[in-house]
This record gives structure tokens, C-alpha cells and sequence, in this order.
């Protein structure tokens, strides 16, 4: 694995599950149990109503670009040889919003509304990221 010079994160125990679950390539999201409502990032309780009792659940990794940002500006060493690249917030089939990239396009021809769909990048032994990359037709 090349060497990663971008912050790492750094699971919290809530978090944890969707961490292992990315490395195993799978989406997981908190699927409340009462209420069967998707939500991130993940919480001890349900946003919509309040439960505790919910189910960690792999989700399809397909949805739609939100809103978007192209950097064209370097905010830290790591992504020097990336400018311009995007920072999305994707809205999956499933209602959570999540942040991430957009890869395998130009940020040039990004569009609110772009089907993309998930694909898992290993950045060391223990994290990988997930990224989204446009439906192809």
C-alpha cells in the first residue's frame, strides 16, 4: 500500500462498525429498529424518534449528488497533487446524507442531482474510504 499523507480517521467506538464494514467492503448505516429510519453519521439513538434500539445495516451505496465543492485551493500538503478534485455531499437511495469525494470525473462536469455509487479505497491496513463515482449509463 503506497503511502498515505492525508489525515487518517480515527474510528470512535460509534463508529467503529462502519469502519469494519468499509474495510469489508459494505455501506453500513444505523437502521432504527421503531422506525426503520437510515441515519448518519452514526448516534447511540435514533434522530427521528428517539430510540435506542437499531441495527447496524448494509445499504445499496447508490444515490445522488446534494451539493458539491470543487478545492482549487491547497488547505493541506497532502492533497497538493489533487487540485482541483470535489467534496460532495451524497444523499443515498436510502435518505442519509454523507460527505465524500467524487472521483473518476472531471469536477468540471459535476452536476446536483448525478447518480453516483460507492467504491471502497484502502488507504492502510485498518481504514478504508469511501468514495463515489458516477453511474455509467
Amino acid at each position: 500500500m503506497a503511502e498515505y499523507n492525508k489525515p487518517i480517521p480515527v474510528p470512535s467506538s460509534e463508529s467503529k462498525p462502519y469502519w469494519d464494514g468499509l474495510r469489508e467492503h459494505k455501506l453500513l448505516m444505523p437502521r432504527c429498529d421503531a422506525c426503520e429510519g437510515y441515519w448518519f453519521p452514526p448516534s447511540l439513538l435514533c434522530p427521528r424518534c428517539n430510540s435506542a434500539k437499531w441495527t447496524w445495516t448494509a445499504v445499496s451505496g447508490r444515490g445522488r449528488i446534494f451539493s458539491y465543492v470543487v478545492y482549487h485551493r491547497v488547505y493541506h500538503p497532502g492533497f497538493a497533487d489533487e487540485v482541483p478534485y470535489a467534496v460532495a455531499v451524497i444523499e443515498l437511495d436510502e435518505g442519509p446524507r454523507m460527505i465524500s469525494n467524487v472521483i473518476g470525473i472531471a469536477p468540471d462536469k459535476l452536476a446536483c442531482d448525478m447518480e453516483v455509487e460507492v467504491i471502497y479505497q484502502p488507504i492502510t491496513e485498518a481504514i478504508t474510504l469511501p468514495k463515489f463515482k458516477p453511474v455509467t449509463a
